[in-house]
């Protein structure tokens, strides 16, 4: 056998044990990350740490859209804000249980999801972010109006409940490992979408849709599901939120809440499955700390957005996968 052949033998080997070694690193990460999950509560205080998974959620299904889709939409305080009146109003006025009253309002979301996407799927760019926001205000007026959302003061004092009749959420770690299961389970079926035909597509949608069109694709088709898909993810956590702080009020359907869940994304790295997680815990942190000073909050995390973008291009999580990515390529 000639030099040459068995260089290329063993090139071909190191070509073929990469992919395996990066698949077990990403399960031993993964696996580690679930651990540090599990044990966190006993460490940090639970109620922030709810929080953060709530908003995580809610960056992870609009990310969805912008980041997997290419659809901007400044009117996702619809779905999750629905999900939280809804939530909190059959669970307190109707006395239903928790997870009954959280599949409700998520439903709400995805009916709105269904309803708006039909709507505003028909235009792009600029015009479709527009009507998002035209008709997230619409939901915001209807939040101020409507008799059982209580106007300005919200519905308040939310039992949590029991969980499948057997675990009393009143409990702060059975609570937080309810919030949790609800995070993984939403953050499992954005994984699966993405990794799926579906979310190919969608990828081809959003980088050449008139190609996409001319291979036979009815893209208003896909581009709706994602767009219901990821309502319907907001609204779950929208709804987990209002029973985590047994609250439902009009700043969950404000236009500053789509705001915020952009900046979350943005800051994460858009079009990452872990970016918007990583944006969302930033932005929670500060908020939280930054809450107890003299500091102007929204000045605070605009200079750090600012010079997120100016430093990291693509994101925290966008800019560490380039650069992981060119060592692994050059190695």
């Amino acid at each position: 056998m000639s030099l040459h052949s068995q260089s290329g033998i063993r090139a071909s080997g190191k070509a073929s044990q990469a992919p395996a070694t990066g698949a077990t690193l990403a399960r031993v990460g993964a696996l580690a990350v679930l651990v540090a999950l599990l044990a966190v509560p006993f460490l940090l205080y639970p109620v922030f740490l709810m929080k953060v998974l709530c908003f995580a959620l809610f960056a992870c299904a609009f990310n969805l859209l912008i980041g997997f889709g290419g659809l901007l939409s400044f009117g996702h305080a619809a779905f999750f804000g629905s999900a939280a009146y809804v939530t909190a109003h059959t669970v307190k006025v109707w006395g239903l249980s928790p997870e009954l009253g959280i599949l409700l309002g998520t439903a709400a979301s995805a009916f709105l999801g269904i309803l708006f996407g039909s709507i505003a799927i028909r235009r792009q760019g600029i015009y479709f972010a527009m009507i998002t926001l035209a008709l997230s205000q619409m939901v915001f007026f209807l939040a101020l109006q409507l008799p059982f959302t209580h106007g300005e003061d919200g519905i308040q004092a939310v039992p949590r409940g029991v969980l499948f009749g057997v675990f009393d959420l009143n409990n702060p770690l059975a609570m937080y490992y309810t919030v949790l299961g609800v995070f993984l389970i939403g953050f499992a079926i954005i994984w699966r979408t993405v990794h799926s035909p579906f979310g190919q597509v969608l990828k081809a949608i959003r980088e050449n849709e008139p190609r996409a069109i001319s291979l036979g694709y009815r893209t208003e088709r896909y581009k709706l599901m994602a767009f219901v898909l990821s309502a319907t993810l907001a609204g779950l956590a929208g709804g987990t939120k209002a029973i985590v702080f047994q609250l439902a009020t009009l700043t969950d359907v404000t236009w500053q809440m789509s705001g915020e869940v952009v900046l979350m994304t943005l800051l994460g790295g858009m079009g990452t499955l872990t970016g918007p997680v990583i944006g969302a815990a930033l932005v929670v942190t500060l908020e939280n700390y930054l809450a107890a000073t003299s500091l102007p909050v929204p000045v605070v995390i605009g200079c750090i957005f600012v010079a997120c973008v100016l430093v990291f291009r693509r994101g925290i999580a966008g800019e560490i996968q380039a650069r992981f990515g060119k060592q692994s390529r050059s190695g």
